[in-house]
């Protein structure tokens, strides 16, 4: 079986995405690795503070709040692990980068429409499709990149990623029902698809 066969059969039977990560993207990630490390960093922050938004904006959904709680804390451990892989390497950590990727599920987001549980449910599932990518990708550095060390790096975030997507999409069902979230999350996987494929393969991005 060809290691692309092996990529794409992950992505469709684990992590449901309709498109698998162009091959070229772990070549180009490895050219900079102070640019896909700091990129690296700045998602975990910005998981961080996604966290805590949604425990700002739904404070008496006590099960989101504590499946959430302490996550906040593993993301900002993340992105002190990068910081600290940056350091070692003599790398400083550079500046933040406009997100395309991310920008793009936001405005597939449904705003100001239904219930706040619908709301809430576009929130989520939005944070699940950038853990499930963001899985994916860790997947491909574990496996390809030549430095072996960031392989055992990569090997690591990609566990803890897969476990975010679950349970972002069982927040989901839990206050949203099943139906509703499968429904709108097949949706999100569709529309994830067509945006991967109309962003430009870049090696200083993680997404």
């Amino acid at each position: 079986m060809s290691k692309n066969k092996v990529v794409t059969e992950d992505h469709k039977h684990v992590l449901g995405l309709q498109l698998p990560t162009d091959p070229r993207w772990v070549n180009l990630a490895e050219i900079s690795l102070q640019d896909i490390l700091t990129d690296h960093a700045y998602c975990e922050q910005k998981a961080t503070t996604s966290c805590i938004t949604l425990i700002q904006a739904y404070p008496n959904r006590t099960e989101l709040v504590n499946a959430l709680s302490p996550v906040v804390t593993e993301e900002w451990g993340h992105f002190r692990l990068v910081l600290a892989e940056l350091h070692k390497r003599g790398l400083q950590l550079g500046e933040q980068r406009r997100d395309d990727y991310v920008n793009g599920l936001l405005a597939f987001q449904k705003k100001g429409v239904g219930s706040k549980e619908d709301r809430m449910m576009e929130k989520l599932l939005t944070c699940a499709l950038i853990e499930a990518r963001s899985c994916e990708r860790f997947r491909l550095l574990s496996l390809y990149i030549d430095d072996e060390q960031l392989r055992d790096f990569y090997y690591k975030f990609m566990v803890a990623e897969a476990g975010h997507y679950r349970m972002f999409i069982d927040l989901a069902k839990r206050y949203s029902g099943e139906q509703k979230t499968l429904e709108r999350w097949k949706e999100y996987l569709e529309y994830e698809a067509e945006l991967i494929s109309s962003l430009e393969v870049r090696g200083d991005r993680m997404h």
